[in-house]
Parts: structure tokens; sequence; C-alpha cells
């Protein structure tokens, strides 16, 4: 009988991947989807980075978090308001 400690590793699997064996078997399916992040630069006045900041501090959370929560508030806005106008 074969241990459950036997199971191979993230990279003996990614060699069964490309040998294009079915390695369906060693995932669970129970993790969240990770989506490719792509970095950008944006520029900001100093007084709304003081702003940002300010929020980040009352929210205690990052200026980045800040900024990708309100900007995706805005963009579901748009497309709320999108589907109400068609």
């Amino acid at each position: 009988m074969k241990n459950i400690y036997d199971k191979p590793n993230a990279e003996e699997i990614a060699e069964l991947a490309e040998k294009g064996k079915d390695i369906s078997r060693y995932f669970s399916n129970s993790g969240k989807m990770k989506y490719p992040v792509q970095r950008v630069n944006v520029d900001f006045t100093t007084n709304m980075l003081a702003e940002l900041d300010t929020i980040a501090s009352e929210l205690n959370i990052s200026r980045q978090a800040v900024i990708k929560t309100y900007l995706r508030q805005a963009m579901d806005q748009h497309y709320i308001a999108n589907k109400t106008a068609s």
C-alpha cells in the first residue's frame, strides 16, 4: 500500500503535466483563483496622496488598498450606470 506521504511535490507534478499526464487528482479545487497582477504607475498630486493616507490611516489599511477599493467601487458604479442607461 502506498503511503500518503509519497505524493509528488510541485516539481514532480509539473513534470507530469508537461508529459501530458492527468494531474487533476492532486488538486482539491478548494483554493481561490489568483489572477495575474500587472504593476502600473499612477501620478497623484501631493494633496491627493495626503487624503489617501488619511483615509488609509482611518481605515487601518494600506494606501494601495484604499486606491484599489475606491477604484473598484467607481468601476462598479460605472457599469451599473451604463446598464440603467440602456
